[in-house]
This record gives structure tokens, C-alpha cells and sequence, in this order.
């Protein structure tokens, strides 16, 4: 074999593999469950990959007991780790103890009001353009996450959103 056809041949390969990806992506994006997800956002550059988004998604939490720290002076973060499995409410990714399908270890939050939120352990990442202009969040806004929940997986991000007075804005990067 000549090598133009071999190079010819790897590239039809790496080609294929591209484009299974990719197909195998948008028919989960239009099959599998789909809800947003309150997240914290950090490390907005990383030079070795490009630039990216890294969140930690913040859900509501049902069917898990939360534990106290015994002392004052220790963190209950590690107390509080527990697998949960992903479904979505009312268009809302949430935390449940019991499920099947998908799912993540996540930490334990007391609300303010005595709610339980789940926290995320593995990020979420968005990949953004140089050019991007990452809006900051006001007093009052919250930083909201669109995801696909695959069969296995962590959850995978379609957009970002702000959140002011109950209203979703999706926030355009290109």
C-alpha cells in the first residue's frame, strides 16, 4: 500500500470516529432527559486545553439524612459524601438517594432555610471561545447550567444561563 492511501486511510478513519462521536452526542442531546442545575463557577482558563467554564452543579437533595459535625471546629463536607442518582423535576436536575441510571458522588449542603442541596464532586465543564465575554454575576443573579443526563456519565452541558427574578437568560459566548 502506497503511502498517500495509508494516510488517506487514517484519515477516513479518524473521521469516522469523529463523526460517531458526534452523532452518538446529539441523539442523546434529543433523546435523554435534559433540565438546568443552579452551579458555582471557577478556573475560567486552562492554556494546556483552551478556555472552559468549570462547575460545580448545585441540585435539590431528596431522600438523604444529613449529618452533623460531632465539634465545632470540624467540617461536616466529608461526613456529608454520598452517591446520588440524577433525575429531572419539573425541568430542574435534582439529587436522589434511590434511583438508577446515571449518577455521582456528591456533598451535603444545609440551606439557610434547612433545605438540602447536593454539591457536585466532579466538575462540569464548559468549553467557551477566546473571544468570549463572560458576563459576572450581580447581587441577586445565579449562574445556571442546561444538562444532558446520560445512561452513564456525568451529566453533559448544553448552556449557561443567568438567573434573575425567577427567569432564565441564556448567555450567547460565540
Amino acid at each position: 500500500m502506497k503511502p498517500l492511501a495509508k494516510g488517506l486511510l487514517v484519515g477516513a478513519l479518524q473521521l469516522f470516529l469523529v463523526l460517531s462521536l458526534s452523532a452518538k452526542l446529539m441523539y442523546e442531546r434529543k433523546t435523554r432527559p435534559r433540565g438546568w442545575a443552579r452551579c458555582q463557577v471557577y478556573d475560567p482558563e486552562f492554556p494546556i486545553r483552551g478556555r472552559y467554564l468549570a462547575e460545580q452543579l448545585v441540585t435539590p437533595a431528596q431522600g438523604f439524612t444529613y449529618t452533623e459535625a460531632s465539634r465545632p471546629n470540624i467540617s461536616a463536607w466529608y461526613l456529608n459524601r454520598q452517591w446520588a442518582y440524577w433525575v429531572v423535576r419539573n425541568g430542574q436536575l435534582t439529587a436522589e438517594s434511590r434511583g438508577s441510571g446515571s449518577g455521582a458522588w456528591i456533598h451535603l449542603q444545609k440551606e439557610k432555610d434547612g433545605t438540602l442541596s447536593a454539591m457536585t464532586e466532579e466538575q462540569v465543564l464548559i468549553f467557551i471561545p477566546d473571544t468570549a465575554k463572560i458576563p459576572n454575576p450581580k447581587p441577586g443573579e445565579e449562574t445556571w447550567v442546561e444538562v444532558t443526563i446520560p445512561e452513564k456519565g456525568p451529566p453533559r452541558p448544553i448552556q449557561i444561563a443567568l438567573k434573575a427574578n425567577g427567569l432564565l437568560t441564556p448567555l450567547h459566548l460565540n
